[in-house]
């Protein structure tokens, strides 16, 4: 083990005993005896997830554990993370999707179990991060929890709320930054204002938080982890913040407010056209609607940002839009979802997406999820066995094993003009250390999104460049350097190759037709794909177009299009519903 492992090893042991010594301290306390006024519910999940839960499916972390009629904690962990997804309590939202007397009765069955079990101060579940999630989803489903529970179980109710409100105001500072940070303040500020007595100390969570929006909110509205659906967490957990500081009376701090005028406009860019955000660096299209809640619970009017969107260049024509991921991946503790996507892009027609990555394989397990995140995940330009950033394990240890990115392109760049249409040119250096070689993508997409024009070079940029290339070009016996293309396809997309294999139709259930042609400099495969979606039990099969090549002098450049079929219809009325979601 090295230095710099030894001493996060030793840091995240010495934070578990001081959670423990809090939550030790916090169970002995009789704070809180009800609310001071009634929550109003602000989470609602997955009425599918919540049907699962019912039935006794129980997919968590990547794992499925079968067990009608056992209850949750009674479950056997097969790993932390599947343990600490129990705790956060984010089922409630899902139960309460459902809503009927079977889901009512679990729910409260698994929160009063809870409370029965570690609500002394034991277990898992007592860190900041969990414990501000958990506080956030038990006042917005109190009503559900206490409907007709009997006295001695409502006190048993609020006393637990009361604790956990007191330990998180003891240890919110280790929280780790980012959202889980956000969770612990917006669930201090929610308890100190519902619970008697607990008053006092919304203030300082207040104030807290607005430094917090200070810090981790860039000026362009973005985080580190550059996750547009943890952003759109952000957004809601602020807007949640924001309203019940009102409901109460006070005023959210300007920091608090500025954070969410910079936001929205943000996600505004990162949306697609058919409503839903781009999938990049472990983040999902979100649950229907909830994009739209937060933006309209903001208040926030204007424009989306002329340039990059969080280091995203967005481009539209017509009913077409397209997402380019054009800056440089998260470092560090923000990289621990971040996927080698630099220069990936997304493209949606109408309400239907054509061309996606494969998402985030946390859900399935640790082996997806690192899978998710190779460059070979995603549609853009990879060298064959090779990603544009590396995965190392991080130096700072916890439950839970993660790998952060390391090695990650040292420049990115991107500029964009619309004299012919949207265009956007872009490039990376992530393969100059290993092969001496730069990726640059040129992208144009008509101003009636009917036709994308792509060209990707993959060459040897500078006198550096050149000489490590010719050293592995010599060492591979003059083969060149093998590359991929990929533009993974989205599950509902009907792909078949035509026009003798030089071509690929792409069908939507919209009943738009979309080709695929390249300019023969590469050959061309329809491969198997996959759709990591959270939610299902298992991954979505689907088809990747895959163009193979191989860099034989300083450069190889490779031109290809996606253009809407002559004979589809310029306006076509989609009125084919999406694939139900209980569908899994």
């Amino acid at each position: 083990m090295t230095g710099r492992a030894a001493k996060g090893q030793k840091r995240a042991r010495l934070g578990v005993a001081l959670n423990r010594l809090a939550a030790l301290r916090a169970a002995r306390a009789r704070p809180a005896t009800g609310f001071v006024s009634q929550p109003e519910p602000r989470t609602i999940g997955s009425f599918a997830r919540g049907r699962q839960l019912i039935a006794g499916n129980f997919l968590f972390a990547g794992f499925l554990i079968e067990g009608p009629g056992v209850a949750i904690w009674d479950l056997p962990m097969p790993d932390p993370a599947f343990e600490e997804a129990l705790h956060g309590c984010i089922w409630l939202d899902d139960l309460a999707a459902v809503g009927d007397r079977a889901a009512r009765e679990r729910a409260q069955d698994w929160v009063f179990g809870w409370i029965a079990r570690y609500g002394a101060g034991s277990g898992p579940g007592w860190t900041p991060d969990l414990t501000g999630r958990r506080l956030i989803r038990w006042i917005n489903h109190a009503i559900l929890l206490l409907n007709g529970q009997e006295r001695a179980a409502a006190d048993g109710f609020f006393r637990s709320l009361g604790q956990q409100t007191l330990f998180l105001s003891k240890r919110w500072r280790s929280a780790s930054p980012g959202l889980p940070r956000f969770e612990a303040l917006t669930g201090l500020i929610y308890a100190g204002l519902s619970l008697t007595g607990m008053e006092r100390l919304a203030s300082g969570a207040t104030e807290a938080l607005a430094r917090e929006c200070a810090e981790q909110i860039d000026a362009e509205g973005g985080i580190p982890t550059r996750n547009p659906e943890e952003l759109l967490d952000v957004l809601t957990l602020l807007t949640w913040a924001k309203a019940a500081l009102e409901a109460a009376g006070r005023k959210a701090a300007p920091e608090h407010i500025a954070a969410i005028e910079r936001i929205v406009p943000t996600l505004r860019a990162l949306r697609h056209s058919d409503g839903g955000l781009a999938r990049f660096h472990g983040g999902g299209r979100g649950l229907e609607g909830r994009l739209d809640q937060a933006l309209a619970a903001s208040a926030v009017r204007g424009p989306m940002p002329e340039g990059l969107a969080m280091g995203f260049a967005r481009m539209h024509g017509g009913r077409t839009s397209v997402i380019l991921d054009a800056a440089r991946p998260p470092l560090g503790p923000a990289s621990a979802n971040g996927h080698a996507a630099t220069l990936a892009f997304e493209l949606t027609s109408g309400r239907r997406p054509l061309v996606v990555s494969c998402g985030s394989g946390a859900i399935f397990g640790r082996e997806w999820h690192r899978a998710g995140r190779a460059t070979a995940s995603h549609s853009t330009l990879a060298i064959e066995g090779f990603s544009s950033s590396r995965l190392a394990p991080a130096p700072v240890l916890g439950r839970v094993p993660s790998l952060w990115l390391d090695e990650t392109p040292a420049e990115v760049w991107a500029r964009r003009d619309g004299d012919e249409g949207d265009h956007v040119m872009a490039g990376h250096n992530g393969y100059a250390p290993t092969h001496g070689m730069t990726h640059v993508r040129e992208l144009t997409l008509s101003p009636d999104g009917a036709v994308l024009k792509g060209q990707d070079t993959l060459g040897a940029m500078t006198p550096e460049d050149r000489r490590r290339f010719e050293t592995i070009f010599a060492r591979v016996g003059l083969r060149g350097i093998p590359f991929q293309i990929r533009f993974h396809l989205h599950p509902e997309a009907d792909a078949t190759l035509d026009l003798g294999g030089t071509a690929v139709s792409v069908a939507l259930k919209s009943g738009e037709i979309w080709i695929f042609r390249h300019d023969g400099v590469a050959e061309m495969t329809l491969e198997p794909s996959v759709y990591l979606e959270s939610g299902r039990l298992r991954p979505r099969p689907s088809q990747q177009i895959v163009l193979s090549a191989r860099v034989l002098d300083y450069a190889c450049q490779i031109g290809w299009t996606f253009s809407k079929a002559q004979d589809t219809p310029a306006s076509i009325r989609d009125t084919d519903p999406d694939r139900p979601e209980s569908d899994l």
